[in-house]
């Protein structure tokens, strides 16, 4: 499929509200959500996490776009974005994002980065500091510190980095998309009843349109094995100095009861960066755009209008007004 950045897409997706779903050429066809938004404010472009999608914003992107516009791009290997050759690590995503900001969003942005779009965001920053206005960095991948592992997190990592035995599970059982979704929010969410029916069906209907792609486990378990590599040693190292290079305005928040992501990598990201803003959300999981989005929301808008309104001018840029 060939598409341009404003070729819209028969997915289901069209109320403006929950994002008008287009496609874009970057290398091969790259989907993303327009979640719409004033055409002078600040342009925000959300990443998602390892196995999520655009549609990991549609709780939280309605209560931004008063304000900002709002962009939800699917990384390749994920959501509707098949990779068709390309990599699905962190470092081949990386350079897709910064394709996507630059062709589709035109200039400086604020990336807000969940987990896996975390890391991809702050690596963003360190490497084109120039296209990254701020970070708004929600529960992101940092790198490890001690603490004690949850053990089905563990497990599950265990079983894509052990590629015989992972096989023989997916050939064992294969979830139905809407038991996949519910899954993986009981994973992440410290209460999964606060996510809103209307965004799980969002989820499952994505889910439902990407068993039919080819290749899907593969490009997976290749971006599992990359985060863990950027993150274990040596390579962690080489991520830790990467961070400590950002200079944009950065948001970090983070829910206390994250499996994936302990609060203590946080706090211990927040200790060496003692510039950016921290808020931790007590009670909240892995995915606080999902869990608690008002409260994500209000975080964010309240930063935007202090600590971040150097980030919200930058991405306020007049060429694109």
């Amino acid at each position: 499929m060939t598409a341009g950045p404003d070729t819209q897409f028969a997915d289901g997706f069209g109320a403006p509200s929950t994002g008008i779903s287009r496609w874009t050429d970057l290398n091969g066809p790259v989907r993303y959500l327009d979640f719409g938004g004033p055409a002078d404010g600040p342009v925000i472009v959300c990443v998602h996490g390892l196995g999520g999608s655009a549609v990991n914003w549609s709780a939280i992107a309605p209560l931004l776009t008063g304000t900002c516009r709002v962009l939800a791009p699917d990384l390749a290997g994920h959501g509707l974005t098949q990779s068709l050759g390309r990599g699905t690590d962190v470092a081949s995503n990386r350079a897709l994002l910064h394709r996507f900001a630059r062709s589709v969003a035109g200039g400086p942005v604020i990336l807000m980065g969940n987990s896996m779009g975390g890391m991809i965001s702050l690596l963003e920053a360190s490497v084109a500091p120039a296209s990254v206005a701020g970070l708004v960095l929600l529960d992101p991948a940092l790198p490890v510190v001690a603490a004690r592992p949850d053990p089905v997190v563990t497990a599950i990592f265990a079983l894509y980095l052990t590629p015989g035995l992972r096989r023989v599970v997916q050939n064992r059982r294969r979830q139905a998309p809407a038991e996949l979704v519910t899954s993986i929010l009981r994973l992440c969410c410290a209460d999964t009843s606060r996510v809103p029916e209307d965004v799980i069906a969002r989820h499952v209907e994505v889910a439902v349109q990407r068993a039919g792609l080819p290749g899907t486990e593969h490009d997976f378990a290749a971006a599992v094995r990359s985060v863990v590599r950027t993150l274990g040693y040596p390579h962690g190292r080489a991520y830790r100095r990467r961070i400590a290079t950002v200079t944009c305005p950065v948001l970090l928040i983070h829910g206390i009861e994250d499996r994936l992501v302990p609060v203590a990598a946080a706090r211990a990201a927040a200790r060496a960066n003692p510039a950016w803003s921290v808020r931790e959300f007590p009670g909240v999981g892995h995915v606080p755009q999902l869990e608690v989005p008002r409260q994500t929301a209000d975080a964010v808008l309240d930063w935007l209008d202090s600590a971040g309104q150097r980030a919200a001018r930058a991405a306020r840029s007049p060429a694109r007004a």
